[in-house]
Protein backbone atom coordinates (compact mmCIF):
# COMPACT_ATOMS: atom_id res chain seq x y z
CA UNK A 1 0.00 0.00 0.00
CA UNK A 2 3.04 2.07 0.88
CA UNK A 3 4.56 1.51 -2.71
CA UNK A 4 1.19 1.89 -5.02
CA UNK A 5 -0.02 5.48 -2.82
CA UNK A 6 3.51 6.84 -2.56
CA UNK A 7 3.65 5.85 -6.02
CA UNK A 8 -0.03 7.31 -7.31
CA UNK A 9 1.28 10.80 -5.62
CA UNK A 10 4.34 10.96 -7.35
CA UNK A 11 2.28 10.63 -10.75
CA UNK A 12 -0.38 12.85 -9.45
CA UNK A 13 1.47 15.36 -8.19
CA UNK A 14 3.49 15.78 -11.44
CA UNK A 15 0.60 15.43 -13.65
CA UNK A 16 -1.02 18.80 -11.70
CA UNK A 17 1.72 20.91 -11.05
CA UNK A 18 2.74 23.20 -13.86
CA UNK A 19 6.06 23.36 -12.21
CA UNK A 20 7.00 20.05 -12.80
CA UNK A 21 6.24 19.71 -16.49
CA UNK A 22 9.70 19.35 -17.51
CA UNK A 23 11.61 16.18 -19.10
CA UNK A 24 13.12 14.60 -16.27
CA UNK A 25 9.27 14.65 -14.25
CA UNK A 26 8.30 13.24 -17.31
CA UNK A 27 9.95 10.20 -16.96
CA UNK A 28 10.10 10.53 -13.34
CA UNK A 29 5.66 9.82 -13.77
CA UNK A 30 6.71 6.82 -16.29
CA UNK A 31 9.41 5.25 -13.37
CA UNK A 32 6.69 5.30 -11.17
CA UNK A 33 3.77 4.38 -12.98
CA UNK A 34 6.07 1.55 -13.51
CA UNK A 35 7.40 0.75 -9.61
CA UNK A 36 3.59 0.34 -9.16
CA UNK A 37 3.27 -2.73 -11.94
CA UNK A 38 6.72 -3.77 -10.71
CA UNK A 39 5.44 -4.58 -7.34
CA UNK A 40 1.73 -5.47 -8.16
CA UNK A 41 3.04 -8.08 -10.23
CA UNK A 42 4.79 -9.75 -7.51
CA UNK A 43 3.28 -8.53 -3.97
CA UNK A 44 -0.24 -9.31 -3.95
CA UNK A 45 0.19 -12.82 -5.08
CA UNK A 46 3.19 -13.58 -2.02
CA UNK A 47 0.49 -11.93 0.48
CA UNK A 48 -2.17 -14.53 -0.65
CA UNK A 49 0.26 -17.23 -0.54
CA UNK A 50 1.00 -16.09 2.91
CA UNK A 51 -3.02 -16.36 4.22
CA UNK A 52 -3.63 -19.24 2.60
CA UNK A 53 0.07 -21.19 4.19
CA UNK A 54 0.74 -22.41 0.67
CA UNK A 55 2.60 -20.94 -2.39
CA UNK A 56 0.44 -22.54 -5.14
CA UNK A 57 0.15 -20.40 -8.76
CA UNK A 58 -0.95 -22.02 -11.82
CA UNK A 59 1.81 -22.51 -14.98
CA UNK A 60 0.46 -19.88 -16.75
CA UNK A 61 -0.02 -17.08 -14.10
CA UNK A 62 3.59 -18.07 -13.42
CA UNK A 63 4.95 -17.62 -16.88
CA UNK A 64 3.00 -13.93 -17.00
CA UNK A 65 4.37 -13.41 -13.99
CA UNK A 66 7.99 -13.59 -14.93
CA UNK A 67 7.15 -11.88 -18.55
CA UNK A 68 5.67 -9.06 -16.57
CA UNK A 69 8.42 -8.85 -14.21
CA UNK A 70 11.23 -9.03 -17.01
CA UNK A 71 9.48 -6.53 -18.92
CA UNK A 72 9.26 -4.22 -16.26
CA UNK A 73 13.06 -4.29 -15.06
CA UNK A 74 14.30 -4.00 -18.02
CA UNK A 75 11.99 -1.07 -19.00
CA UNK A 76 13.19 0.66 -15.68
CA UNK A 77 17.00 0.35 -16.50
CA UNK A 78 16.33 2.01 -20.20
CA UNK A 79 13.88 4.90 -18.29
CA UNK A 80 16.93 5.52 -15.85
CA UNK A 81 19.59 5.86 -18.71
CA UNK A 82 17.12 8.35 -20.08
CA UNK A 83 16.65 10.53 -16.70
CA UNK A 84 20.25 10.32 -16.29
CA UNK A 85 21.20 11.38 -19.91
CA UNK A 86 18.62 13.95 -19.89
CA UNK A 87 20.25 15.36 -16.92
CA UNK A 88 23.87 15.30 -18.24
CA UNK A 89 22.30 17.81 -21.15
CA UNK A 90 20.76 20.18 -18.40
CA UNK A 91 23.41 20.69 -16.72
CA UNK A 92 26.46 20.50 -19.01
CA UNK A 93 24.89 22.02 -21.68
CA UNK A 94 22.33 24.36 -20.07
CA UNK A 95 22.38 27.00 -23.04
CA UNK A 96 21.88 23.68 -25.50
CA UNK A 97 19.49 22.13 -23.57
CA UNK A 98 16.21 23.25 -25.39
CA UNK A 99 17.34 23.00 -28.82
CA UNK A 100 19.07 19.37 -27.85
CA UNK A 101 15.74 17.42 -26.40
CA UNK A 102 12.02 18.32 -27.00
CA UNK A 103 8.45 16.74 -25.91
CA UNK A 104 7.84 14.48 -28.79
CA UNK A 105 11.94 13.39 -28.33
CA UNK A 106 11.19 12.00 -24.67
CA UNK A 107 8.06 10.87 -25.30
CA UNK A 108 9.73 8.62 -28.44
CA UNK A 109 12.24 7.60 -25.57
CA UNK A 110 9.77 6.50 -22.92
CA UNK A 111 7.85 4.71 -25.57
CA UNK A 112 11.22 3.04 -26.69
CA UNK A 113 11.33 2.16 -23.37
CA UNK A 114 8.31 0.50 -22.80
CA UNK A 115 8.27 -1.21 -26.32
CA UNK A 116 11.83 -2.79 -26.22
CA UNK A 117 11.27 -4.36 -22.51
CA UNK A 118 7.80 -5.87 -23.22
CA UNK A 119 9.06 -6.81 -26.40
CA UNK A 120 12.98 -8.56 -26.00
CA UNK A 121 11.01 -10.30 -23.26
CA UNK A 122 8.50 -11.81 -25.17
CA UNK A 123 10.95 -13.41 -27.28
CA UNK A 124 12.52 -14.79 -24.44
CA UNK A 125 9.48 -16.07 -23.35
CA UNK A 126 8.69 -17.52 -26.63
CA UNK A 127 11.84 -19.69 -26.34
CA UNK A 128 10.26 -22.09 -23.69
CA UNK A 129 6.92 -22.77 -26.00
CA UNK A 130 8.82 -25.92 -27.84
CA UNK A 131 10.47 -27.28 -24.42
CA UNK A 132 8.50 -30.17 -23.03
CA UNK A 133 7.98 -29.48 -19.05
CA UNK A 134 9.82 -32.20 -17.24
CA UNK A 135 7.97 -34.75 -15.12
CA UNK A 136 7.71 -35.08 -11.65
CA UNK A 137 8.92 -31.60 -11.16
CA UNK A 138 6.96 -28.73 -10.11
CA UNK A 139 8.43 -27.33 -7.38
CA UNK A 140 10.64 -23.87 -7.08
CA UNK A 141 12.61 -22.71 -4.23
CA UNK A 142 11.66 -18.81 -4.56
CA UNK A 143 8.84 -16.93 -3.69
CA UNK A 144 8.32 -15.46 -7.00
CA UNK A 145 8.69 -17.19 -10.65
CA UNK A 146 12.19 -15.75 -11.39
CA UNK A 147 14.02 -16.27 -14.86
CA UNK A 148 16.48 -19.23 -13.64
CA UNK A 149 13.37 -21.17 -10.80
CA UNK A 150 11.29 -21.07 -14.44
CA UNK A 151 14.16 -22.72 -16.95
CA UNK A 152 14.30 -24.86 -13.78
CA UNK A 153 10.94 -26.65 -14.75
CA UNK A 154 11.40 -27.34 -18.17
CA UNK A 155 13.41 -30.05 -19.97
CA UNK A 156 15.34 -30.08 -23.03
CA UNK A 157 18.09 -27.99 -24.43
CA UNK A 158 17.61 -24.76 -22.33
CA UNK A 159 21.05 -23.67 -23.18
CA UNK A 160 19.33 -21.33 -25.73
CA UNK A 161 16.93 -19.45 -23.20
CA UNK A 162 20.32 -18.91 -21.07
CA UNK A 163 22.48 -17.65 -23.71
CA UNK A 164 19.14 -15.72 -24.92
CA UNK A 165 18.86 -14.38 -21.69
CA UNK A 166 22.21 -13.43 -21.44
CA UNK A 167 22.30 -11.67 -24.53
CA UNK A 168 19.08 -9.52 -23.77
CA UNK A 169 20.50 -8.64 -20.59
CA UNK A 170 23.43 -7.07 -21.81
CA UNK A 171 21.49 -4.85 -23.76
CA UNK A 172 18.51 -3.50 -21.82
CA UNK A 173 20.85 -3.30 -18.15
CA UNK A 174 24.88 -3.57 -19.22
CA UNK A 175 24.23 -0.73 -22.15
CA UNK A 176 22.01 1.87 -19.91
CA UNK A 177 24.24 1.18 -16.93
CA UNK A 178 27.29 2.23 -18.83
CA UNK A 179 25.27 5.59 -20.16
CA UNK A 180 24.77 6.15 -16.69
CA UNK A 181 28.20 5.90 -15.40
CA UNK A 182 29.57 7.94 -18.68
CA UNK A 183 26.80 10.89 -17.85
CA UNK A 184 27.51 10.60 -14.46
CA UNK A 185 31.34 10.78 -15.11
CA UNK A 186 30.92 14.17 -17.00
CA UNK A 187 28.31 15.34 -15.00
CA UNK A 188 30.67 15.36 -11.83
CA UNK A 189 33.91 16.88 -14.11
CA UNK A 190 31.58 19.65 -15.35
CA UNK A 191 30.17 20.55 -11.47
CA UNK A 192 33.47 20.76 -9.84
CA UNK A 193 34.54 22.94 -12.40
CA UNK A 194 31.82 25.50 -11.08
CA UNK A 195 33.51 28.34 -9.08
CA UNK A 196 30.80 28.66 -6.23
CA UNK A 197 30.25 26.35 -3.49
CA UNK A 198 26.43 27.45 -4.03
CA UNK A 199 26.38 26.73 -7.55
CA UNK A 200 27.65 23.32 -7.06
CA UNK A 201 25.04 22.64 -4.25
CA UNK A 202 22.42 23.73 -6.22
CA UNK A 203 23.39 21.28 -9.15
CA UNK A 204 24.37 18.37 -7.28
CA UNK A 205 20.67 18.82 -5.80
CA UNK A 206 19.54 18.71 -9.06
CA UNK A 207 20.22 14.98 -9.58
CA UNK A 208 20.81 13.55 -6.48
CA UNK A 209 17.57 11.65 -5.60
CA UNK A 210 17.82 9.56 -9.14
CA UNK A 211 21.02 9.13 -8.52
CA UNK A 212 20.07 7.48 -4.94
CA UNK A 213 17.51 5.68 -6.76
CA UNK A 214 20.18 4.27 -9.54
CA UNK A 215 22.42 3.08 -6.59
CA UNK A 216 19.69 1.15 -5.20
CA UNK A 217 17.60 -0.41 -8.15
CA UNK A 218 21.19 -1.26 -9.79
CA UNK A 219 23.25 -2.23 -6.88
CA UNK A 220 19.81 -4.76 -5.91
CA UNK A 221 19.99 -6.34 -9.63
CA UNK A 222 23.61 -6.92 -9.77
CA UNK A 223 23.60 -8.59 -6.35
CA UNK A 224 20.65 -10.97 -7.79
CA UNK A 225 21.70 -11.31 -11.45
CA UNK A 226 25.44 -10.45 -12.11
CA UNK A 227 27.31 -11.17 -8.92
CA UNK A 228 28.19 -14.80 -8.21
CA UNK A 229 25.70 -16.88 -6.12
CA UNK A 230 26.23 -20.20 -7.16
CA UNK A 231 28.29 -20.11 -3.07
CA UNK A 232 25.50 -18.05 -1.64
CA UNK A 233 22.67 -19.46 0.59
CA UNK A 234 19.52 -19.61 -0.60
CA UNK A 235 17.88 -18.11 2.06
CA UNK A 236 20.27 -14.44 1.51
CA UNK A 237 19.28 -14.71 -2.33
CA UNK A 238 15.76 -14.13 -1.39
CA UNK A 239 16.48 -11.39 0.59
CA UNK A 240 18.52 -9.48 -1.85
CA UNK A 241 15.30 -10.30 -4.54
CA UNK A 242 12.80 -9.13 -1.60
CA UNK A 243 15.19 -6.01 -1.36
CA UNK A 244 14.53 -5.67 -5.33
CA UNK A 245 10.92 -6.30 -6.12
CA UNK A 246 9.62 -5.00 -2.82
CA UNK A 247 11.57 -2.26 -0.71
CA UNK A 248 13.17 -0.45 -3.39
CA UNK A 249 9.62 0.40 -5.37
CA UNK A 250 8.57 1.48 -1.75
CA UNK A 251 11.34 3.72 -1.07
CA UNK A 252 11.57 5.16 -4.27
CA UNK A 253 8.97 7.89 -4.45
CA UNK A 254 9.95 8.85 -0.51
CA UNK A 255 13.35 9.22 -1.50
CA UNK A 256 12.11 11.98 -4.57
CA UNK A 257 9.91 13.69 -1.77
CA UNK A 258 12.24 14.18 0.82
CA UNK A 259 15.49 15.32 -1.45
CA UNK A 260 13.79 17.14 -4.17
CA UNK A 261 12.20 20.35 -3.02
CA UNK A 262 10.09 20.70 -6.50
CA UNK A 263 8.16 17.46 -5.86
CA UNK A 264 7.86 18.21 -2.12
CA UNK A 265 6.37 21.12 -2.63
CA UNK A 266 3.57 19.64 -5.44
CA UNK A 267 2.72 17.30 -2.93
CA UNK A 268 1.96 20.05 -0.16
CA UNK A 269 -0.25 21.65 -2.84
CA UNK A 270 -2.09 18.43 -3.77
Amino acid sequence: MVTVGGNTLIVLAVATSRALHTHMYFFLRHFSLLEIGYTSNITPQLLWSFLEGRGNISLVSCLVQFYTFASLAAIGCLLLSAMSYDRYLAICHPLHYPALTSTWLCGCLAAGAWISGFSLSAFTLALAAPLPLCPGRREMDHYFCDFAPVVGLFCGDVGVMWGTRASISGFLTLGPFLLIVASYASLLRTVLQIPSSHGRQKAFSTCSSHFSVVRMFYGTLIVVYVAPTEHMAPLLRKAFSVLSTVFTPMVNPIIYSLKNQEVKGALHRL
